[in-house]
């Protein structure tokens, strides 16, 4: 081989092992590069996998409170249900029990006093008095009559009443009228006294 061909194959030989030196600092490189996208990669999708999981965690407690609150609403909602029923079945029976009010042995004081209460809230000089038949027994003409004199007002029997124990007081035109009857003063009171049943029936002290 002569010098120039021995030349060549060492430029050869160099321009070779260049492009081979290049050529591994490009591979190498290139997986530096691909290792560091890789590890972004796997940074960001745990980044992505934590805020996931946080996220579900937090679902998850959100859920858990409001099926707690839903659960302590309902029960509260059942026991109001059943509070309600059971005045409703208390206030029911003193209603039905009113009915049998005038056999008891000071029903013409009690009869007296719902007139009274009816004239002082009318307020007028001549009042019809409406009762049931067995009221109106305890509240003869000479009973009115005397209760007319004490409370200054003239005070007469008018139509019975269909339906309640009491009386219910008008004046002569019909235009103002209160009702005194037991069931409508029951009636009046209850919410009042609502409470206090409550916490007798649960045995407390009212």
């Amino acid at each position: 081989m002569n010098p120039e061909q021995s030349d060549i194959r060492a430029l050869e030989r160099a321009i070779i092992g260049d492009v081979k030196e290049e050529t591994d600092h490009v591979l190498a490189d290139a997986r530096a590069r691909a290792e560091d996208i890789r590890r972004q990669a796997d940074e960001r999708a745990q980044a992505e996998r934590d805020k996931i999981l946080q996220r579900a965690r937090l679902e998850a407690e959100t859920l858990r409170g409001q099926a707690a609150a839903a659960a302590q609403l309902d029960a509260q909602t059942l026991t109001l249900k059943r509070r309600e029923q059971l005045l409703e079945r208390v206030f029911a029976e003193a209603r039905r029990q009113l009915t049998s009010a005038p056999q008891w042995p000071d029903y013409e004081q009690i009869a007296r006093r719902l007139v009274r209460e009816a004239v002082e809230r009318l307020e007028a000089d001549e009042l019809l008095v409406h009762a049931d038949e067995r009221t109106r027994r305890v509240l003869s003409d000479e009973v009115l009559e005397d209760l007319g004199n004490e409370l200054g007002v003239h005070l007469r029997a008018g139509e019975p009443l269909a339906r309640g124990s009491g009386v219910v007081l008008e004046t002569p035109d019909g235009h103002r009228r209160y009702d005194n009857t037991l069931e409508t003063r029951l009636t009046r009171m209850q919410g009042g006294l609502r409470a206090s049943v409550y916490r007798i029936l649960m045995g407390e002290t009212p």
